[in-house]
């Protein structure tokens, strides 16, 4: 699944998280995206029973999940207000069989109008998924939208931009077959490497 984008819809980080999901899906994944407008949640707030429609479907999608791709605009070298709100929601999933992210790859994209900002947010976005129990991928994808504008359609010019979106999305159908290929086999014993070795 994805997560990420700004308040408006078919913004350049929703795109971005478009492109790696449909990578995903030309690997045989079934993908859905939650993103733009589906982000604007009520403040996630422990003490308070139930939750909206909207958090709901956040929830449910990434307990079903085998792998995530999040991708959030740089907002003053972080995460967005917005994207970090929806992350806390997944504190629901505490006490799940899988908590939190356990055992999922996930994919963290970062867009910003600049490196620096771009870096630092990819940084703080690896973090909160390592907090949540998920596993990064090798490759973290930032997206400095100065030289590498989408064009008018969902379109990224830059082909080694897409190329490194397009990995990621692999990276995490890859981790999610390993995954599930593991847990199907639980009583196989770990390969032992000899002493010295």
């Amino acid at each position: 699944m994805g997560i990420g984008g700004s308040a408006g819809p078919g913004s350049t980080t929703e795109r971005a998280v478009r492109i790696a999901l449909e990578s995903a899906a030309g690997r045989g994944a079934r993908t859905q995206l939650i993103g733009g407008p589906e982000l604007i949640l009520p403040l996630y707030d422990a003490t308070v029973a139930g939750r909206s429609a909207g958090g709901r479907k956040l929830i449910a999608s990434v307990a079903s999940a085998d792998g995530i791709i999040i991708g959030t605009p740089a907002y003053h070298g972080s995460i967005s207000g917005m994207v970090k709100n929806a992350l806390d929601y997944v504190e629901e999933l505490r006490t799940d069989e899988r908590p939190y992210f356990s055992g999922r790859a996930v994919g963290c994209i970062s867009v910003a109008r600049g490196c620096q900002g771009a870096g630092s947010a990819l940084a703080a976005l690896r973090t909160t998924v390592h907090a949540l129990r998920g596993w990064p991928t090798p490759l973290g994808v930032t997206v400095n939208t100065e030289p590498t504008p989408f064009d008018s359609g969902e379109r990224l010019d830059d082909l080694r931009v897409r190329e490194r979106l397009e990995l990621l999305g692999n990276q995490v159908v890859e981790f999610a077959l390993m995954s599930r290929a593991w847990t199907a086999h639980p009583s196989r014993e770990v390969e032992r490497l000899p002493p010295g070795a």
